[in-house]
């Protein structure tokens, strides 16, 4: 759910990185934030217990314009990898305007991502929403490596209703910003019928 400051002028929006542990949340989430120019981003967050952790920041993006004179600034969040901290990530889940999931590749994660879209999608239940009424994309993370399933399996798989997809390599950069202007998008698009 979009907060509206009126003072400053702005949309503020809540993104949501989701998937199973070490899948290349937070390496996205790092790359985002050390190529953003400083003058538009907030600082990154790291919310950590012996056990989990999470990363926040915030940013201005200058290139997608304005809504009706209103600036819009992303908040991005990263989700807990392990279902075991399904509470926090219920909590970070909350308002969400956009989702990404993002999917390693390797073949020995498939029923890891299969098992976190499930969580993503009963979390979402929880709050009376569905993720197919939700900006929503997929990251097909690790493309970089030789063990993966081909993308072709991965969209059988994790991709029935056919969302906007974009593969990956986040340790080096490879379709991070493209998987991020594309559910900004989407969200932006959500905005524009609301307003």
């Amino acid at each position: 759910m979009s907060f509206i400051n009126y003072a400053a002028r702005e949309i503020n929006c809540k993104l949501v990185y989701y998937g199973p542990g070490l899948c290349g949340k937070t390496t996205n989430l790092q790359h985002i934030y050390s190529k953003v120019e400083p003058s538009t981003k907030g600082k990154l967050i790291s919310l950590a217990t012996e056990t989990e952790r999470t990363l926040f920041f915030d940013f201005l993006p200058l290139e997608l314009g304005s809504i009706r004179g209103f600036k819009t600034r992303f908040h991005l969040y990263t989700v807990p990898g392990q279902v075991f901290y399904d509470a926090s990530r219920k909590l970070i889940l909350r308002g969400a305007d956009g989702v990404i999931l993002v999917a390693d590749s390797q073949i020995e994660r498939v029923e890891a991502n299969i098992e976190s879209l499930e969580n993503l999608e009963a979390n979402l239940a929880e709050q009376s929403l569905k993720l197919d009424r939700l900006p929503f994309v997929l990251q097909y993370n690790k493309r970089d490596l030789p063990n993966v399933v081909p993308v072709e399996e991965l969209q059988t798989l994790l991709n029935p209703n056919g969302v906007p997809w974009f593969e990956a390599c986040a340790k080096k950069g490879t379709g991070v910003f493209e998987t991020l202007k594309g559910v900004a998008k989407l969200v932006l698009n959500e905005l524009k019928k609301k307003t």
